[in-house]
């Protein structure tokens, strides 16, 4: 892979990797919650799927669901209902405020399933790589190094973004000192997952 391929590549990515999304909005939740160490199951739950959905990409999964109607809607339609579930759980969540720096919040389980389910919610993801890799990769060149810097680079953007995100709720979290302010920041959040939810029913293969 050229250098000048690569750092198109890095431009790309930069601004991808930062656009907020259901992912960010859930590391900037979670790192909100319980701090930015405890909101790591949830960033590598969501590194795992993405890590899957890239893995699909390069061998045909994305090709699949670019051209099954039938199995693009499956996956588009238990994502949106999980977004949805998600949205309605955060929503009606207790107005917690985060625990004082110190002391130890109460952390639910299943941080790691619930940023690998939502990482997973989105089938154009594994359309998006599809079309994203070939656009870098070089022909003439052997294809599984040339993946292993794309998705290299393209972890090291994402994670850091996560932890960006989930830095910036903790530092919000100093601001959450009632229940309830800590109640409408549920409902935003909530709010925002299921309005993502909903316009993922609105994803068409091609749009």
């Amino acid at each position: 892979m050229a250098l000048h391929t690569w750092l198109l590549y890095v431009a790309t990515v930069r601004v991808v990797t930062a656009t907020p999304g259901p992912n960010m909005l859930l590391a900037m939740t979670h790192g909100m919650r319980f701090g930015v160490r405890k909101t790591l199951p949830t960033c590598a739950g969501m590194l795992v799927a993405l890590g899957l959905i890239m893995l699909g990409s390069a061998v045909g999964l994305g090709a699949v669901l670019a051209t099954s109607e039938k199995a693009f809607s499956l996956v588009k339609y238990a994502g949106a209902a999980y977004l949805v579930y998600l949205g309605i759980k955060t929503w009606r969540a207790e107005p917690v405020p985060p625990a004082a720096p110190g002391s130890a919040p109460q952390v639910p389980a299943g941080r790691f399933r619930t940023g690998f389910l939502v990482a997973m919610s989105n089938p154009k993801a594994f359309i998006f790589f599809s079309a994203l890799f070939p656009q870098f990769m070089d022909a003439g060149v052997p294809e599984v190094p040339q993946l292993a810097i794309l998705t290299a680079t393209f972890y090291a953007f994402e994670s850091s973004w996560q932890m960006v995100y989930a830095t910036g709720g903790a530092r919000l979290a100093r601001w959450l000192s009632s229940p309830r302010r800590m109640r409408w920041v549920n409902r935003l959040a909530g709010g925002a997952f299921v309005v993502a939810g909903l316009a993922l029913t609105t994803a068409s293969r091609h749009g």
